[in-house]
């Protein structure tokens, strides 16, 4: 132990003797720390972490899938009844209704507020096993009564954290609930993203929630599920049971359960079906970052290798006085150890700014999802694991160069890393690996960055600029379908008034929302044997193409249809392609999603869910027409085109406040805020590639100019020699120049064949570009080439600025 505490005190007071050589190699590991714990934090939050419940790892979540489907669907309400009735390895079994939108008024702030929550059996809180830090959960009795559990952000925000609030009353969608108690601090369910800010008992769903299937039917599928284990009970004998109860559902109801499965997950973890995509992306970050960190360990270790050379008398004259070669290279690790702890601390606090400045990144969908990173214990845990590798790893050749000295030559000065002869030193193969790596993380950056680039300047098919939405929910406060399309309508006739306004239409959603109502359809004329295309559905009024800029092709705009009028539709060139074949639609009839519309028009093609996606077919559909059957879960928006979007804003506020005091407003946005968001992947990709491109390039530059510039320092006794003897200063820079283009020249050839295949693998995540675009594979090595000349051309600058005769002094 005392052998050790002296290491340390010795390689303290070692590193502050040389405090550039420290600070360079800290802020080298920090910047390779900071990439990878910034990356890990986004592993660990939707990856390792655990569902915010007692034991979680005896929680499940329970699933149905059908053959040849993708999992997972929702449970019936018959089947979530089997399982919690004919299973024996769950000591409880759970449903819940995920989202449930509502509108908050009176307590607590006086300005009416959309939140969401979800509705749960009785049984909820007791199966998570959740510790109430105030009140508690429901009780059996409590099935059907209007009590509610407030989220711990909720009941801190909107209720200034209340102590008595339990017992008070609230209201929700104007309906009178009594607050029996408070979630944990985390706790927002046991989904991994959605983040409800209440839970109620399951039986007020019906008069929350619209369309809430009768309950007795085995064919809508409504409800999530979750089981806890017993203990003891292994998932080999829960899979089984599962699997025998549903081959005897099967047979029981062949018509809605045959070939049916019940798989289950963790509760928390991942969804299945975006499993792939996720471990994906950040599998191809981890290796990114890996790269990051090894280009700067590179760096660290040809400082330390430089050390180590000025070091050889040093360790010559400890081998003598009887120092064992082990002693040495424990001497030397130590030392660098503490470097990269140190570079470890520098790295989580870069990794604690970057892990903020990717949380102000947000998904373009109107429900509550939370994807924000955060540093946690297995963050810092990692973080310091991977620090003390790197020391350790990075550390090895130098305290080997350094324990190994031949004596000899040592106590004349030599250095023993460069020899006469040696064409090849470690120092070199350093920075060969450096390039080969940069290259490889910049053509892929440039991939990102073009990729983004095209995203940008993609044609969505509508005009975004000057257009402002903002989303209210009638229906959550009560209307009628009836008044409901009244509201509306005179909300854009007020809306329409304004000064700078030029349209004000409504719809149920904005495009690129990630998602939407759909359904499949086909035309009534035409009989076709293959799958009937899946088509997105959009509830808009009159004006909506021209406020959007969407061109009409052929046919009329909505109109002013009634309610009870026969349904009409305007269709996209997708649709008239994939279900008409490109005949005319025009006065033809389509059905699907339990409705048959007259085709009364076709639009341009625009973007509906995301960006990358292939054209989808979309049917518009009269919001008069539609409200009534088909209710937006989503509420409406108000899309408005103005010139001044701010001031709009608040006097759109002030009319629907007018028109009813108690109507929540949410998603308030312009066109421009939404094309943000929903660029999330290519912005994303474009950020984290970018500034790790520009750190590997950095890093690999600042190695290269410190190897030609020890170069130039161990040659100078030559350079002066070869000058007094008449050698030219261009040739002496060329000499230098040449030694590190031909560095570069070799990791290049080293490099083009990993960055084709890296190319390869990045193509999922690319909008508009070929993996192998030849612009980016063609500037991006002609710019690393450009700076690796300057890095050479700085010191051989230098050499050629060699005095002859303090050369010759040169030791």
């Amino acid at each position: 132990m005392a052998s050790r505490l002296g290491n340390l005190t010795y390689a303290f007071r070692r590193n502050s003797k040389s405090p550039g050589v420290a600070v360079a190699a800290i802020l080298s590991i920090g910047l390779g720390i900071a990439a990878n714990a910034t990356i890990f934090s986004a592993v660990s939050t939707f990856v390792l972490r655990p569902a915010p419940v007692g034991d979680p790892s005896t929680l499940l979540s329970l699933n149905m899938q059908a053959r040849g489907e993708r999992c997972c669907n929702h449970f019936t309400w018959p089947l979530y009844n089997d399982v919690r009735e004919h299973t024996k390895s769950f000591s409880g079994v759970a449903a819940y209704y995920e989202l449930l939108p509502t509108s908050m008024t009176g307590s607590g702030n006086s300005e009416p507020e959309r939140i969401w929550g979800q509705a749960a059996t009785s049984n909820y809180f007791d199966v998570a096993q959740l510790r109430m830090p105030l009140g508690r959960g429901f009780l059996p009795s409590e099935e059907k009564q209007q009590v509610i559990v407030l989220g711990y952000s909720l009941w801190q925000h909107r209720f200034a954290s209340d102590p008595a609030i339990a017992g008070k009353t609230i209201r929700l969608s104007g309906r009178p609930f009594t607050v029996v108690g408070v979630a944990p601090p985390g706790f927002r369910g046991v989904d991994l993203v959605l983040a409800p800010q209440f839970w109620v008992p399951l039986g007020n769903v019906e008069q929350l929630a619209l369309n809430i299937p009768d309950r007795s039917s085995r064919n809508f599928h409504w409800i999530r599920v979750i089981g806890r284990v017993k203990p003891g009970v292994a998932r080999t004998q829960v899979s089984s049971e599962l699997d025998a109860l549903a081959a005897n559902l099967a047979k029981a109801y062949p018509a809605t359960d045959k070939d049916n499965s019940l798989p289950f997950d963790q509760a928390g973890s991942l969804p299945q079906s975006e499993k792939s995509t996720v471990f994906l992306f950040l599998g191809a970050l981890g290796v990114v970052v890996l790269m990051v960190l090894c280009i700067a360990g590179a760096n660290v270790a040809n400082l330390l290798l430089a050390q180590a050379a000025g070091r050889q008398r040093e360790m010559a004259v400890r081998l003598a006085l009887g120092a064992t070669r082990g002693q040495l290279m424990r001497q030397v690790l130590t030392e660098t150890v503490l470097l990269a702890v140190a570079g470890g601390m520098l790295g989580v606090i870069l990794a604690l700014w970057a892990t903020s400045a990717l949380s102000a990144f947000h998904l373009p969908v109107p429900i509550p999802l939370d994807i924000a990173v955060s540093l946690d214990w297995r963050v810092l845990l990692y973080a310091f694991g991977l620090s003390i590798g790197a020391g350790v790893v990075f550390g090895l050749a130098p305290a080997w160069a350094a324990a190994r000295p031949m004596i000899a030559n040592a106590l004349k000065g030599e250095d023993a890393l460069v020899r006469p002869g040696r064409r090849w030193s470690l120092r070199n193969i350093l920075v060969v690996a450096q390039i080969s790596l940069s290259l490889v993380l910049l053509c892929v950056t440039g991939l990102f960055l073009r990729s983004l680039e095209r995203a940008v300047g993609m044609d969505i098919g509508f005009r975004s600029q000057g257009i402002l939405m903002m989303s209210i929910d009638p229906r959550v406060n009560g209307y009628t379908s009836e008044r409901t399309v009244q509201f509306l309508g005179e909300l854009r006739d007020r809306a329409a008034a304004l000064p700078g306004v030029t349209s004000a239409v409504c719809t149920d959603v904005a495009q690129l929302s990630m998602g939407n109502r759909s359904d499949s359809f086909h035309a009534t004329e035409i009989t076709s044997s293959g799958p009937e295309p899946n088509v997105d559905l959009y509830m808009v009024t009159p004006g909506y193409f021209e406020a959007m800029g969407i061109p009409r092709l052929a046919g009329r705009d909505i109109g002013n249809e009634s309610a009870s009028a026969p349904k009409v539709a305007v269709v996209n060139q997708a649709f008239v392609h994939d279900v008409f074949h490109d005949e005319n639609p025009i006065g033809r009839r389509v059905e699907g999603g339990g409705a048959s519309y007259q085709v009364i028009g076709v639009v341009g093609n625009t973007k509906s869910r995301t960006l990358g996606e292939d054209l989808r077919p979309v049917l518009y559909r009269s919001l008069a027409q539609s409200v009534a059957s088909d209710p937006s879960f989503l509420g409406y928006s108000l899309v408005l085109r103005t010139s001044d979007e701010a001031g709009t804003a608040s006097a759109v506020r002030n009319i629907i406040h007018s028109l009813d005091p108690s109507m929540a407003i949410f998603n308030a946005e312009t066109m421009r805020e939404h094309l943000r968001d929903a660029l999330i992947l290519p912005r994303l990709g474009g950020t984290l590639f970018g500034v790790f491109g520009i750190v590997g390039l950095v890093l690999a530059s600042v190695g290269l100019y410190g190897v030609m510039s020890y170069s130039v320092s161990r040659r100078t006794r030559e350079i002066g020699i070869r000058i007094a003897l008449g050698a030219q200063l261009g040739a002496v820079q060329r000499l230098v120049v040449r030694q590190g283009m031909l560095l570069t020249v070799i990791a290049f050839v080293l490099g083009m064949p990993a960055a084709w295949m890296a190319a390869k693998f990045s193509s999922r995540f690319l909008y508009g570009i070929h993996p192998h675009d030849m612009a980016t594979f063609t500037l991006v090595p002609a710019l690393l080439a450009l700076v690796a000349l300057l890095a050479c051309w700085i010191p051989a600058r230098r050499a050629a600025r060699v005095d002859p005769q303090t050369a010759l002094r040169h030791e």
